[in-house]
């Protein structure tokens, strides 16, 4: 075996390691309050954490693939709640219910233009990803405000209201249940998989984050990519403000725009490198589980709200400190394999 083969690998090693250590984490957790309080071992808390992640799976998604490609984007759930809130208010009280599929597709359409706007913006004029989502996440939110709507809406159209009820698993005995919504959730958790590993959009997407002009000089459109990568997140975050309007039987505009840091710790923890260039799904998908176990467990044992936060930002510095450690000594192993190959 060459040294460039051993260099090829080593990162999918790591990225195998990183998986096999969240599952250990979650599994060592469960252990943990199942010990603690007895009542976390059920199928009403198990479902309950399944519930929970639904809104923040999807956005995860999303933000895995901007992280993957070097960027940041804190726009996602600004763009969710607009998505969604303005297609439920247009079907509502502008008597445009055309049912299910007309309202997914218009709300995808909706958070499809918002998210060519950030993609045009970064792409042509090559800003800081984080500063121009930060900026359109409040421009976003105040054209929704001010001239979309501010009123809570308590009443979903028809087209989507029936969904609030439909359960997958219901277990009467328990109160437990399982939405219907999780199917869409697992359906988009598989095709944002194979989207990443079997199409040429994907190997762009791991190309721009490792090197963008390098993804540029192997002859990857870097502009045309970028432009459908914030289209195709913007996308991704109307459907979850869909699913989470429909979750709870309402719209209201104020919500998801804070969310931000749950969602983008779980990538990270899941092993996506805020250097770009590296992340899986199923790293993201533990890392929301992980997100949402801790964030139950914190609440059952009563913790205040505000300490709730302050351990998700806790456990995304250690994350980004563990890729920082991880990408010295990978430069490390790397420099001497170039040194024995020459």
């Amino acid at each position: 075996m060459s040294a460039t083969d051993t260099r090829i690998r080593l990162p999918r090693i790591g990225r195998m390691s990183n998986e096999l250590v969240l599952a250990s984490i979650i599994v060592v957790l469960v252990i943990v309050m199942c010990a603690v309080n007895p009542a976390f071992f059920s199928v009403h808390t198990l479902f309950s954490i399944l519930r929970s992640a639904l809104v923040p799976m999807v956005f995860a998604l999303a933000v895995l693939f901007v992280i993957i490609s070097g960027g940041i984007d804190v726009s996602f759930a600004a763009i969710g709640i607009f998505a969604a809130y303005t297609t439920v208010s247009l079907a509502q009280g502008g008597g445009l219910d055309f049912g299910l599929v007309g309202i997914l597709a218009f709300a995808i359409v909706i958070g499809g233009a918002l998210g060519f706007v950030n993609g045009i913006v970064i792409a042509r004029f090559r800003l800081p990803t984080l500063i121009v989502t930060l900026a359109t996440q409040g421009i976003f939110k105040g054209v929704l405000l001010a001239y979309i709507g501010s009123k809570y809406i308590a009443e979903l159209p028809d087209g989507i209201s029936w969904l609030s009820t439909a359960n997958l698993i219901s277990v009467e005995s328990t109160r437990a249940y399982l939405p219907m919504l999780i199917v869409p959730v697992v359906l988009l958790v598989f095709g944002a998989a194979l989207l990443l590993r079997r199409t040429m959009f994907g190997r762009g997407i791991y190309a721009m984050g490792g090197d963008l002009e390098g993804a540029r000089r192997a002859g990857f459109p870097v502009v045309r990519l970028q432009i459908m990568l914030y289209v195709l997140v913007g996308a991704v975050a109307a459907i979850g403000g869909l699913i989470h309007v429909v979750l709870g039987r309402s719209a209201n505009p104020q919500d998801l725009v804070g969310t931000e840091l749950d969602v983008i710790a779980a990538v990270v923890l899941g092993g996506a490198s805020i250097f770009g260039g590296r992340g899986t799904v199923t790293g993201t998908v533990l890392g929301v589980l992980l997100v949402q176990i801790i964030n139950n467990s914190l609440i059952l044992m009563g913790v205040p709200t505000a300490w709730q936060r302050a351990a998700v930002g806790f456990l995304l510095v250690i994350g980004v400190g563990i890729q920082a450690v991880m990408a010295r000594r990978a430069s490390r192993r790397t420099f001497v394999l170039d040194t024995v190959k020459e």
